[in-house]
């Protein structure tokens, strides 16, 4: 009897020691690397930022969703930068409708199950989640609509005169001072990783499926960088508390090409809860290069480029934290919207992204995933180079811009063989 409890005491003790770890299935950090199940973690990834909406049972389109779910898999896109949040009343402009929060703590049980069924269908491709969680600029709502509801002057829309981008980021800013509008975030907050899925059962901070949470995104700090930098370290602390499975990241977007924007990629990502840094590169954005002109300025906006991720490499090293390059775009030639102009530029620096994040890869540097902006698949603008208006389909260009800027669709085969390359040299390198 005693050798038989003994036996028996052995095998449990081996049974326990084959199972997988609490930890396992989610994507961890260690230096400068991402690990997943004890392996090194590296993506070819996209922003799909409206995969909430398409997912929604009822607004959405679900069919179209696992269509351009299986475009992407097929394409060897394993990680989604995704909107886990949306905050705007029924007359907000330049935002998602329907919105996934539509008045303080009201959600939208139809969207809410867009991105359950989000989650579900990523987990059976084996995608991880980028799942950003507010935004600096309207078109999620974020800060501007967390203002508004607490009483702060009606949002001065840039797109509309007499205001300017200036006024507006003076706006948005406000929110790292006004503590009933971070409680509105903290609530928003709680409630989606307290969330639990309907489809798999699984609660959100217990889902695998989820890599990590952005506090926000591009989140600036302008004339409060102290303020700013606060908000970061308590926000990124209070997810951690209601989350032990999944990493933060900040959002931003680096140093940026702005002196006075208030940002800094050391000072933002040195916080001890933010796991790993964000990169964003937008040459156009940045006036780094005209696409009217883009034989003159292509090649002086690539040398900016390349000394803007150096520094930032530098910084992920001396942070000793990995770096995602999560955000670059670059119009189609000419600046035109239309869906049949030709890339030819945009490719140009798309390949040279893309070799960047597997030169780091081998040589065991900080960048370790990518995503661009941002995949569009079958959606079409109906009025390109205008603005998004409610009942438009979705696309890759958020309702803030022009429509089919940035957008790369599903037939846009020169962009997509890049991405497909891409996946063959990182599959080598896992070998």
């Amino acid at each position: 009897m005693k050798n038989l409890l003994y036996l028996l005491i052995l095998l449990s003790m081996v049974s326990c020691q084959n199972q997988e770890s609490p930890k396992s299935n989610f994507v961890e950090v260690h230096k400068l690397d991402f690990v997943l199940n004890q392996k090194p973690y590296h993506f070819s990834g996209a922003n799909y930022w409206y995969g909430m909406n398409l997912g929604a049972e009822k607004s959405g389109d679900r069919a179209r969703l696992i269509r351009e779910l299986d475009q992407m898999q097929k394409l060897g896109i394993t990680n989604l930068r995704v909107l886990a949040a949306s905050e705007a009343h029924e007359d907000a402009k330049y935002c998602v409708h329907p919105a996934l929060q539509t008045a303080p703590g009201v959600f939208d049980e139809d969207v809410f199950g867009g991105l359950d069924f989000l989650l579900a269908e990523m987990a059976k491709r084996d995608m991880k989640a980028i799942m950003v969680l507010s935004n600096y600029w309207t078109w999620s709502g974020g800060f501007p609509q967390f203002l508004e509801w607490t009483g702060a002057d009606s949002i001065p829309y840039p797109q509309e005169p007499p205001y300017s981008w200036s006024i507006f980021t003076s706006y948005s800013c406000e929110f790292y001072k006004h503590q009933e509008a971070q409680e509105l975030y903290k609530n928003t907050v709680k409630t989606i990783i307290n969330r639990k899925n309907h489809i798999t059962n699984k609660i959100y901070k217990n889902d695998p499926t989820i890599m990590s949470w952005e506090l926000a995104n591009e989140p600036r700090g302008y004339d409060y960088p102290a303020e700013y930098r606060q908000w970061l370290a308590d926000a990124a602390a209070f997810i951690k508390n209601l989350d032990k499975n999944h990493l933060v990241a900040a959002g931003n977007e680096g140093s940026t090409n702005s002196t006075d924007a208030g940002v800094d990629v050391i000072l933002d990502n040195q916080i001890d809860y933010i796991d790993y840094i964000t990169l964003h590169v937008w040459p156009q954005n940045w006036s780094w290069f005209d696409p009217n002109q883009a034989e003159e300025s292509f090649q002086p906006a690539m040398d900016l480029a390349k000394d803007y991720i150096k520094s930032h490499e530098a910084a992920a090293i001396k942070l000793n934290k990995p770096m995602v390059l999560e955000e670059f775009g670059i119009a189609r030639d000419g600046g035109d919207f239309q869906e049949n102009a030709s890339t030819v530029y945009r490719d140009k620096f798309y390949e040279y992204f893309y070799q960047v994040v597997l030169d780091n890869i081998k040589s065991d540097g900080p960048i370790q995933g990518i995503n661009f902006w941002s995949y569009t698949g079958e959606g079409r603008a109906p009025r390109p180079g205008d603005f998004w208006e409610k009942g438009d389909p979705f696309i890759g260009d958020p309702p803030h811009e022009l429509q089919g800027w940035y957008s790369v669709y599903e037939n846009d085969e020169s962009t997509l063989n890049i991405l497909r390359n891409f996946d063959k040299e990182l599959q080598n390198i896992k070998k």
